[in-house]
């Protein structure tokens, strides 16, 4: 037996004022991250749920969609408005779109 469908979208389909959470952990977020994008690690979220911005809905992102697909699954079962990022940041990258450091540091995906 599986679960409701995770509201999905897939990064080309973004809109241009998508609210992102990227749910990656430190060094992920650190080596590259979208430009706008809210940090907030997988593994800190029930602690810090708090800490969600009220964007509806959120564009939740991981580096390929799987752990960002099980983030959405758990914030739509707590009445949070969120939507996977099919393909996650490789796709973000892969298709062009500006990845930045706060270090200053070339950015990459990894």
């Amino acid at each position: 037996m599986t679960g409701p469908a995770v509201p999905a979208v897939p990064v080309a389909d973004l809109p241009p004022d998508a609210a992102l959470l990227d749910v990656r952990e430190n060094d992920e977020w650190e080596a590259g991250h979208a430009p706008g994008a809210r940090h907030l690690p997988m593994s800190e979220l029930t602690a810090r749920l708090d800490e969600l911005p009220d964007d509806d809905p959120l564009y939740v992102v991981c580096r390929a969609g799987g752990r960002s697909a099980r983030v959405v699954a758990y914030l739509a079962g707590q009445g949070y408005p969120a939507v996977n990022v099919d393909g996650g940041m490789q796709t973000w990258a892969a298709q062009g779109r500006e990845v930045v450091t706060d270090s200053g540091n070339p950015p990459e995906i990894i």
